[in-house]
């Protein structure tokens, strides 16, 4: 991405008077020298393959190791009795980033967004709007194309991988990206979406990757639920006019910053956190025994 910051690009989007999605669109045209179209085009495959992976769910399905599979269905029926506590949207959102979240543990099309552990923040809270017609198509690939401005922010400035900087730079963009689009999809200024990356990121600072037998199972499915609920509140109070003492930037630096700090055991080595508990250990050693043919 030619931007190194997010300030850069929403200076550039007021300085224009376009919206922020358009600099980031300008800006993929001009680092692949494709027209317009093309890159429209491509931002729209990708789109379908969100809408066809969240249309494609199966809640009857198990991922290899058995630790995952029918509880975004669990998810979605409860919201739906009516005793939830998060009904309506928020419920829907919830039961969208397991479902998503659980397709990628079990081998389905997924879309990295930005890594395949956390496909599913960003679905989870754009395709309920997109499903009750608050967004369409062409808001969305706007929503899209704003998330994608900001991943590639967070890549250059700081990380986007469990392994380099804990799940704070997998969960944490997402929810970011997340926020951002939320603000976009509400009408929001390119301000109020440096806002809401920053209040998103914040609040996922420091989150570790400690994934049970190496798995992006356990407990990654269900931070994805987390990712994309700090999303929609992060864009809540950005599109409120609550602004984060922090900026955006300094905000990415310093989850950078924080990635660099975290000990090797909590960068998706499974060697700490919830993986070197007696269950999680536990865990590890039955699917080993499985993998090596072993019945006890």
């Amino acid at each position: 991405m030619a931007f190194d910051s997010m300030r850069e690009m929403i200076e550039r989007s007021e300085r224009e008077n376009r919206p922020f999605w358009e600099i980031v669109l300008e800006t993929d045209m001009d680092e692949r020298d494709v027209s317009r179209e093309s890159s429209l085009s491509k931002m729209q495959k990708t789109w379908a393959a969100m809408k066809s992976s969240w249309q494609s769910y199966d809640g009857g399905l198990q991922s290899a190791s058995g630790l995952s599979g029918g509880d975004g269905e669990k998810m979605r029926a409860y919201a739906e009795s009516g005793k939830a506590l998060s009904s309506g949207y928020m419920g829907r959102v919830i039961a969208g980033a397991i479902s998503m979240a659980e397709s990628n543990a079990c081998m389905r099309r997924i879309v990295a967004a930005p890594t395949a552990g956390a496909c599913g923040v960003l679905p989870a809270v754009i395709m309920p709007l997109f499903e009750r017609g608050e967004a369409g198509e062409d808001k969305i690939i706007g929503a899209l194309y704003t998330a994608s401005g900001i991943g590639a922010v967070i890549a250059g400035k700081a990380c986007i991988a469990g392994a380099v900087g804990g799940c704070q730079a997998e969960i944490g963009t997402a929810s970011a990206m997340s926020a951002g689009a939320l603000v976009h999809l509400r009408g929001g200024s390119g301000e109020q979406i440096g806002n809401a990356v920053a209040m998103a990121l914040k609040n996922l600072l420091g989150l570790i990757c400690d994934p049970v037998a190496g798995l992006v199972e356990v407990p990654c499915v269900k931070r994805n639920v987390v990712g994309a609920v700090n999303a929609v509140s992060a864009a809540d109070m950005a599109l409120a006019g609550i602004r984060s003492r922090i900026p955006a930037d300094e905000v990415i630096a310093a989850m950078g910053e924080v990635g660099k700090r975290l000990p090797v055991e909590f960068r998706e080595t499974a060697l700490g956190g919830l993986a070197s508990t007696p269950t999680g250990a536990e865990i590890g050693k039955k699917l080993k025994r499985k993998e090596n043919g072993q019945t006890t």
